[in-house]
C-alpha cells in the first residue's frame, strides 16, 4: 500500500500546529486541581490511573476515601504494594443509604476532610485523591467553601483530584481540569452485579 501524499501533508500541518501550541504552553509551577464528575462509571478508576502514573515517577501519593466503606477492592490490594509511596485512608462507612444516619455521615465526612486538609497542607505529597468527596458535598456533609479553602491552603506543588458525581459549580470553576463521565449504558440496568476485576 502506498502512502497518500495528501494525508502526509495534512499530518505534517497538524504536527506543526500541535508543536506550536505545546511550545507556547507553560510548564505548571504549582500543583493542579482535577475534578472527575458525571453520572457515568470511571471517575475513581480514572483517578487511580493517575495514582499509578505518579507512583511510576516515584512520587508520593495520598488517598482519602469519603464514602466507600471497608469492602475489599482490587485497586486497594494492588496499591498496598507501595507502602513507601502511598498513604491510603478509607474513612467512609459505605454508601449513604447503608448508614441511614445523617449525623453519623456528617461526622465521618468531617473527620475525612480534617485528614485531607492536613495531608494537603503538609507538603509531603505530590498527589492527593479525595475519592467521592463530591458526594459528601452534594449531601451537604461538607461545606463547599470549606473544601475550597482547604484546596487553596494546600502546599504549592500538591495536585488534588476530587471524584464523585454532581460536583459543585464553584469547585468546577476553581479547578484546572474538569472531566465528566457520561453514562451511555450500564450492566446493572440489565440485571448484572458488579464484576470483580472490572468494577472493584
Amino acid at each position: 500500500m502506498t502512502n497518500d501524499p495528501s494525508h502526509t501533508e495534512k499530518m505534517k500541518a497538524l504536527q506543526a500546529e500541535q508543536r506550536k501550541k505545546t511550545e507556547a504552553a507553560a510548564v505548571p509551577d504549582r500543583g493542579l486541581v482535577l475534578v472527575h464528575t458525571g453520572n457515568g462509571k470511571g471517575k475513581s478508576s480514572s483517578a487511580f490511573g493517575v495514582i499509578a502514573r505518579a507512583l511510576g515517577w516515584g512520587q508520593r501519593v495520598g488517598v482519602v476515601q469519603f464514602i466507600k466503606g471497608k469492602w475489599i477492592t482490587g485497586e486497594r490490594q494492588f496499591f498496598d504494594k507501595f507502602p513507601d509511596q502511598l498513604d491510603w485512608h478509607t474513612m467512609g462507612e459505605g454508601f449513604t443509604w447503608d448508614t441511614q444516619d445523617k449525623a453519623r455521615d456528617i461526622a465521618a465526612a468531617e473527620a475525612a476532610f480534617a485528614r485531607a486538609k492536613e495531608m494537603m497542607a503538609s507538603g509531603r505529597y505530590d498527589l492527593i485523591v479525595l475519592d467521592e468527596i463530591n458526594i459528601a458535598m452534594r449531601y451537604d456533609y461538607l461545606s463547599t467553601d470549606d473544601v475550597l479553602d482547604g484546596l487553596k491552603a494546600r502546599a504549592g506543588q500538591t495536585s488534588v483530584i476530587l471524584t464523585g458525581r454532581d460536583a459543585k459549580p464553584e469547585l468546577c470553576d476553581y479547578a484546572d481540569l474538569v472531566s465528566e463521565m457520561v453514562e451511555v449504558k450500564h450492566p446493572f440496568k440489565a440485571g448484572l452485579k458488579a464484576k470483580r476485576g472490572v468494577d472493584f
